[in-house]
């Protein structure tokens, strides 16, 4: 598959995001999660200052971030309606549409794409009635028209999270098809099946229903299986890559990019997260200290940009913002 190079330097978000030699606000991207049927917002645990919204409360805060120096977003959506396939994408096109509308370019939208909080089993793939088992070419599908009808609705960026063989290409083909091949992708390449998701699963309303997701999720022991997933998302089309966890995958950051020449970055997850928000709670750390800390940690280590629930806070903690 040819390399679109121009895809990471179309806007000066992106470029900004991606650039090499320093570190702004720029490179720091900011969760929302946006539920069909919520009213007054809904406080996840352990994330001080993270909500599940409506798209009117969803849109305030965005403005309120983007007033706060925030350029970077990534849009969770949990419908009202859960299926087991066939899922319509009403609800995230109204989202998006509604931030489009209200910020136009002032701001870099990336989805989350992935069926967990769309299933009514909690899993990220549409299962086989008759044993459970993943149905790959459905999945892929599903996955594929999820990512054009985003698009369709003016996000900027398609974020695959689920770990399912072939989705990134299958998605890359997808936009292509429908005329965005400068839409880039922003794979969780090495995404890790980990104890440290719970407040995210709140937030998402996305738990599984049952059994794990280590049959898709990489086992946190699998080095080399960690390193091929991400040389896979690149062979298929992926821009971007990302290490998730992002402190317990430090190690894996600097080999990637060595192994791909792309630009990777690092989710910091809501349990890395919210045990800093309860240490400070417990008064044995200054809460806005260790977030800094962990923010040059991972620059350190090599992530070209990171995934944070605080990058709301990064101004008041010193980050500037470049050009």
């Amino acid at each position: 598959m040819s390399e679109r190079l121009m895809r990471l330097r179309a806007t000066r978000h992106l470029r900004d995001l991606c650039a090499e030699t320093e570190f702004t606000r720029a490179q720091l991207i900011q969760p929302l999660f946006v539920a069909e049927g919520v009213g007054e917002d809904e406080a996840v645990p352990g994330l001080r200052g993270v909500y599940r919204q409506g798209i009117e409360s969803m849109v305030r805060q965005v403005e309120h971030d983007l007033a706060a120096g925030v350029t970077q977003f990534l849009l969770f959506v949990s419908p009202g309606e859960k299926r087991q396939s066939g899922f319509e994408h009403q609800f995230a096109q109204t989202a998006i549409g509604a931030l489009r509308r209200q910020f136009g370019s002032d701001f870099c939208l990336w989805i989350d794409t992935c069926l967990c909080s769309s299933t009514s089993h909690g899993h990220c793939a549409v299962l086989r009635e008759e044993d459970r088992r993943i149905d790959l070419e459905a999945t892929l599908g599903e996955l594929a028209r999820a990512a054009v009808a985003f698009a369709e609705a003016g996000a900027d960026g398609i974020s695959p999270s689920d770990m399912m063989d072939g989705r990134v290409a299958r998605i890359r083909q997808g936009l292509d098809s429908a005329g965005f091949d400068l839409v880039p992708i922003m794979s969780y390449s090495t995404k890790f099946a980990s104890a440290m998701y719970g407040p995210f699963r709140v937030a998402a309303d996305s738990a599984p229903q049952f059994g794990d997701r280590r049959h898709y999720q990489i086992d946190v022991r699998h080095r080399s299986d960690a390193l091929a997933a991400s040389r896979r998302c690149a062979a298929e089309g992926a821009d971007l890559l990302m290490v998730k966890p992002g402190l317990t995958s430090l190690d894996l950051i600097a080999p990637i990019r060595e192994a791909t020449g792309h630009p990777v970055g690092a989710y910091q997850v809501s349990g890395e997260y919210a045990g800093l928000v309860l240490l400070d709670e417990a008064g044995l750390t200054s809460f806005e200290t260790a977030l800094l800390e962990t923010w040059h940690v991972f620059k350190r280590a090599g992530a070209r940009y990171i995934i944070t629930y605080g990058a709301r806070l990064a101004r008041q903690l010193g980050i500037g913002g470049g050009r």
